[in-house]
């Protein structure tokens, strides 16, 4: 009925492993199933990123344009439907319909090809991503949504034997003032708010039909502190003269304290550079410049 992409079939093979392999496989199959169980006509070409493959339909029944998310089901993707749920649309995406057995999703359209990265002025995109995660982070999470507190603590058990593997001193003492950063705020409980978690500037389309001019997409929930949201718009279209500008405009439209966010977002450094070191490479320079300026060195 379609035809995978390659990239999509690379990464899921590189990235997923056996689950990925698995996906790959049900994929035309699963495809078929959902385009009659929902009486959908696929409406365009098959769009993909690094784990999904998302297709355009239309619900036969009133016409409405839509697409299916079809993704491996895991502890970050399990959790998008229930985030979706809560916003119902507001500031997000909204669902249609969903079946938990896979995770598949059906989802209002939005526009693929006018994604946040069209906005020339990065400063003006940061200001969207930051009004789009003071609506979104304005509720408490769901009960069942992974909690920040256990992933800042996982993160904190494994900074010592990390710690022992980074060869250079002075990025061994960055991450060891990151690390100590984040155990000062995670002390002090990590929140209860529904975060996104990943919302940089290609997970924010606009509106189809102008109901918004800007929707988050692809959350992967967490229930903690809105700081631990605002990585992401830092990273995006890297300017190292601009981060400290990002950081303390985006904590002002989220009337966020300022220290507090600082140690949950240099915590999201911590998280980085554990995956590297996991994945054997390199820290990224922009991750570790990011960290220099919110710490002033």
């Amino acid at each position: 009925m379609i035809d995978i992409p390659d990239g999509l079939v690379e990464s899921q093979y590189t990235y997923a492993g056996e689950a990925g392999r698995a996906f790959i496989a049900a994929l035309p199959e699963r495809v078929a199933e959902f385009v009659e169980r929902w009486d959908l006509a696929v409406d365009g070409d098959p769009m993909h990123g690094m784990a999904a493959l998302v297709l355009p339909v239309v619900r036969r029944a009133d016409g409405v344009p839509a697409v299916v998310k079809f993704q491996v089901l895991d502890e970050e993707t399990e959790g998008e439907p229930v985030a979706l749920r809560v916003w119902d649309g507001d500031g997000a995406v909204r669902l249609l319909d969903h079946d938990a057995a896979t995770g598949t999703m059906l989802l209002e359209r939005l526009d693929a090809g006018r994604m946040l990265t069209s906005v020339a002025d990065s400063r003006e995109a940061v200001l969207v991503v930051a009004e789009l995660l003071a609506r979104l982070t304005a509720g408490p999470a769901p009960d069942g949504v992974r909690r920040l507190t256990d992933i800042a603590a996982q993160m904190l058990a494994d900074v010592p034997g990390a710690l022992e593997k980074v060869a250079e001193p002075a990025e061994r003492a960055l991450l060891a003032d990151c690390a100590a950063a984040l155990r000062e705020v995670a002390a002090d409980g990590a929140g209860d708010r529904l975060l996104h978690w990943d919302l940089h500037f290609e997970n924010v389309l606009a509106a189809t039909d102008g109901r918004e001019p800007w929707l988050a997409i692809d959350p992967k929930p967490l229930a903690g502190d809105p700081g631990f949201d605002l990585w992401p718009a830092l990273d995006n279209r890297f300017e190292p003269d601009e981060v400290v500008w990002r950081f303390e405009a985006m904590t002002d439209v989220l009337g966020l304290d300022r220290e507090r966010a600082r140690g949950w977002t240099l915590g999201r450094t911590v998280q980085n550079a554990l995956w590297d070191i996991e994945d054997g490479r390199a820290f990224s320079p922009d991750h570790l410049e990011t960290a220099r300026r919110l710490l002033g060195k």
